[in-house]
């Protein structure tokens, strides 16, 4: 017991720094997950890791709005089993599902749109534009003197964005499981199942 007691400050500020990673990965968990992926491997190759020139700029920008556009996009797509047994992906209508192949068995209106994809989108690309913006090589790039407030924003931010898309997502729950986003067990099992054939 005496062991914890004499823990030094750098030990404190690790934990600080656990919580705001904990706190970032909750997000992340709000977005699609090939986004992400996407914007974490190519980020630190188009920002020179954080040594931007005007070039790198202008593709880190292009990099930051097509997965910030992903992140919205992606939020009214979902997926279905079809009556050829595969599933497939549609884009949410407000008659449903577009395109329809394979769905001669399958009620596509009920995936139409609705409020709460327009709330899943606009909190998916605000989720995003602070995993991105307070990224540190994105910092680094476009704002360098910002740096010393990144540390605070960073543990600021993600927990405020956190509690407030969580209540978005707890009055609008995502039913839809969508190009990018984990699928349910039941589309998993589909997806075990078409690969044992």
């Amino acid at each position: 017991m005496a062991k914890f007691k004499n823990a030094n400050p750098s030990s404190s500020s690790t934990s600080i720094s656990d919580k705001t990673f904990t706190s970032l990965g909750n997000l992340i968990k709000l977005l699609p997950t090939g986004t992400v992926f996407i914007f974490q491997f190519l980020n630190p190759v188009l920002t020179n890791y954080g040594h931007c020139s005007p070039v790198n700029k202008v593709l880190t920008s292009s990099l930051i709005g097509l997965c910030g556009f992903s992140c919205a996009f992606s939020c009214f797509t979902d997926s279905y089993k079809g009556g050829d047994g595969l599933v497939h992906y549609g884009i949410a209508t407000v008659n449903g599902l577009w395109p329809s192949s394979g769905s001669d068995s399958v009620d596509l209106s009920k995936y139409k749109l609705r409020i709460g994809d327009f709330v899943h989108a606009f909190f998916s690309v605000i989720v995003f534009a602070v995993l991105s913006l307070l990224d540190s090589n994105t910092v680094q790039c476009f704002y360098p003197s910002f740096e010393a407030t990144e540390k605070v924003l960073l543990m600021v931010l993600p927990p405020v964005i956190g509690a407030v898309s969580g209540l978005a997502f707890m009055v609008f729950p995502n039913t839809r499981h969508g190009i990018g986003y984990p699928s349910s067990t039941d589309s998993s099992d589909e997806y075990s199942s078409d690969d044992d054939s």
